[in-house]
């Protein structure tokens, strides 16, 4: 991975973010950690990373607002939140269900739901990866990262 096609900052646009409980902001820090520490993102702009992203979600699309280092404006990219409608809601669905049962379920039951949340946020993190093609490369972990990102950004109360 060249040190110049990656994320060396990402913030998300606060305004976007509707309700946050404990476990919701606890995954939205160690995507972050996580995206930072590692990562391939590469976007079809004349300049070479690494670079600053700002997600946000504005008008029913989430925005990658991809920026160099020091602040300069490289591109926009939107991306339409429709295709990942679905995905999320049943993310969010077993995501409550595993939150609820590690406090009261067996550990099969346990993993036996964490093993379908696994697989929703593979799919998405795939959806994610196939829609940014040809304007963002990233790999397979940046993509699952991001996908936790924009879950966050979608919570709607």
């Amino acid at each position: 991975m060249a040190d110049h096609q990656r994320l060396a900052d990402i913030q998300l646009d606060e305004h976007t973010v509707v309700r946050r409980n404990a476990d919701i902001e606890h995954e939205r820090a160690v995507a972050i950690y996580d995206l930072l520490e590692k990562n391939h993102f590469s976007p079809q702009v004349e300049e070479d990373g690494p670079y600053t992203l700002i997600l946000s979600v504005k008008e029913n699309r989430l925005i990658f607002d991809i920026r160099s280092v020091d602040g300069k404006k490289l591109t926009l990219v939107p991306l339409a939140l429709q295709p990942f409608k679905r995905t999320v809601k049943d993310y969010f669905t077993v995501c409550e269900s595993y939150f609820a049962a590690i406090k009261t379920a067996s550990p099969s039951k346990i993993e036996a739901i964490d093993m379908g949340r696994r697989g929703l946020h593979d799919e998405g993190s795939e959806l994610l990866k196939d829609q940014l093609e040809g304007r963002i490369d990233i790999d397979f972990d940046t993509a699952r990262r991001l996908f936790t990102l924009l879950c966050v950004l979608h919570i709607k109360t």
